[in-house]
C-alpha cells in the first residue's frame, strides 16, 4: 500500500474515477474527471489498482459538498460530490463507452435525458440493523453504517427510519434485513430475518406486510417494482409511446406495470412473470383492471419464446441485472417481431444483448437514458430496436 498523486481521466461504470499509476489502471471512489488527488493506492488483484481518497489537491469546478452526512461511509451513494447536471452528463458518457467497449456498438445519435428530483425519490429501500443500530453496510463491506435519515428516500420512509433508529437502541441487540416501501400514503415492511416481538409490534404500528396499492398496481412485498417515486409514470410512458396494432408481448412484466397501458394500445397482449409473487399481483391487477384482451403466463421468458410460432407486433422486455441473456436473445432473433422495446438497468448486459440483435438486423432507433437512481452510479436505459 502506498500514497501517491493521481490525475483522474474518466468515471466509468459503477462510480469509480480511472486513473493510471506506472501504466496500471488505479479506479478510485468520490472523484471527478481532471482532479489531482492524493490518495492511498492498493492491489484488488493482478492487473488492478485501487485507491482511497485522503486529499483533493485541485478539484474539479463541478465538485460540491454533499448533502448527506453519510455520504463517503455508506456504500449507496457515489455522486453526491458531484453537481446534478454533471452527474447526468457523465452517465450518458459511460452509457455510450460501455456500449462501445462491452458491444462494440457505436451509436452516434442523440441519447434523450429524462430526469426528476435528485433528492427524496426512493420509495423502496433494504435496511440492516446489528447492535441497537439500523443502517446501510458501508462500501464493499457488512459494516454497518447507523443512520436516522436518507436524503434520497422519501418522506414517508425517512419517517420511519426515523422512528426504527430512536426505538432500536432500546431493544435487546439483534440482526436482520429489512426493506421498506412505500406509496407515500402507508408504509409495507418485509423482514427477511427472525427479529424480537417488540421489533415486530413497533413494525405492525408503523405499516403492514400485506400488498399495497401502487399507481393502479397492487404489490406485495416480494414484488419488483421500480423505485423513483417521480418518474414511474414518465418510465411507462415512454416505453410504450408511439405503440399500438394487434399483439405485443411484455416480458418480465412484474406486477404489470407496462401490461396494462400496453392492453389499452393493443388488441391482444400476452405478459409473462416468473416470479409467484409477482405473477399473483400480475393476475389480481389484470383482473381489477376489468381489461379482457389480456392473457397472463407463469413462466420464464425464455420458456416463453420457445413456444411462440408468429412474431408479435411488438416485445417489451425489462429484465433484471442479468439482462435478457443468450437463449431469450436467441429467440428473439427467431421471431424478428418488427419492434422491440429493451427497458435496462444495466449497461454492461444492455451491451451484450444489443449486439446480437444489431447483427440480426434491427437497428436502434431512439435511445433514452432516464435518471431513476440520481447520486448513484445506477441508470436505467430505454432502447427501441426496429427491424430493418
Amino acid at each position: 500500500m502506498s500514497e501517491v498523486e493521481l490525475s483522474i481521466e474518466k468515471l466509468v461504470y459503477g462510480g469509480d474515477g480511472l486513473a493510471r499509476e506506472n501504466g496500471q489502471v488505479v479506479l478510485t471512489p468520490f472523484v471527478l474527471p481532471g482532479e489531482t488527488v492524493r490518495a492511498e493506492v492498493s492491489r484488488a488483484r493482478n492487473d488492478l489498482l485501487r485507491g482511497r481518497i485522503l486529499d483533493v489537491i485541485s478539484p474539479a469546478p463541478q465538485r460540491i459538498a454533499p448533502r448527506c452526512p453519510y455520504f463517503l461511509r455508506c456504500g449507496g451513494c457515489h455522486y453526491q460530490h458531484a453537481e446534478y447536471e454533471y452527474q447526468l452528463g457523465q452517465k450518458r458518457a459511460i452509457l455510450l463507452e460501455v456500449l462501445r467497449r462491452t458491444g462494440g456498438i457505436h451509436y452516434s445519435g442523440d441519447v434523450a435525458l429524462i430526469a426528476g428530483d435528485p433528492w427524496e425519490y426512493r420509495n423502496r429501500v433494504q435496511l440492516h440493523i446489528s447492535a441497537g443500530a439500523i443502517g446501510y453496510f458501508a462500501a464493499g463491506s457488512h459494516a454497518l453504517v447507523p443512520i436516522d435519515r436518507c436524503p434520497i428516500s422519501s418522506p414517508k420512509l425517512n419517517d420511519a427510519i426515523a422512528v426504527l433508529a430512536r426505538e432500536l437502541p432500546g431493544m435487546r441487540p439483534f440482526e436482520a434485513t429489512l426493506e421498506l416501501f412505500t406509496n407515500e400514503r402507508e408504509v409495507q415492511w418485509r423482514l427477511q430475518d427472525r427479529a424480537p416481538q417488540p421489533f415486530v409490534t413497533l413494525l405492525r404500528k408503523l405499516g403492514t406486510s400485506a400488498p399495497i396499492e401502487y399507481g393502479g398496481c397492487r404489490v406485495s412485498r416480494d414484488t419488483f417494482f421500480q423505485v423513483n417515486r417521480f418518474l414511474v409514470d414518465r418510465l411507462v410512458d415512454l416505453a410504450v409511446a408511439g405503440s399500438g396494432g394487434c399483439e405485443a408481448i411484455d416480458l418480465y412484466a412484474g406486477a404489470g406495470l407496462f401490461t396494462l397501458p400496453l392492453a389499452r394500445r393493443f388488441e391482444r397482449v400476452i405478459a409473462v412473470e416468473a416470479s409467484p409473487s409477482a405473477f399473483r399481483d400480475l393476475e389480481h391487477n389484470a383482473s381489477a383492471s376489468g381489461i379482457l384482451n389480456l392473457a397472463t403466463h407463469n413462466e420464464t421468458a425464455e420458456a416463453h419464446l420457445m413456444t411462440v410460432r408468429e412474431a408479435p407486433d411488438l416485445v417489451v422486455a425489462d429484465p433484471p441485472r442479468a439482462g435478457l441473456g443468450k437463449l431469450a436473445v436467441k429467440e428473439l432473433c427467431r421471431l424478428r417481431p418488427p419492434r422491440l422495446t429493451l427497458v435496462s438497468c444495466d449497461p454492461p448486459t444492455l451491451a451484450r444483448d444489443l449486439r446480437p440483435l444489431l447483427a440480426a438486423g434491427y437497428g436502434i432507433g431512439e435511445m433514452i437514458l432516464v435518471d431513476l437512481f440520481p447520486q448513484t452510479a445506477h441508470f436505467e436505459t430505454i432502447v427501441r430496436l426496429e427491424l430493418r
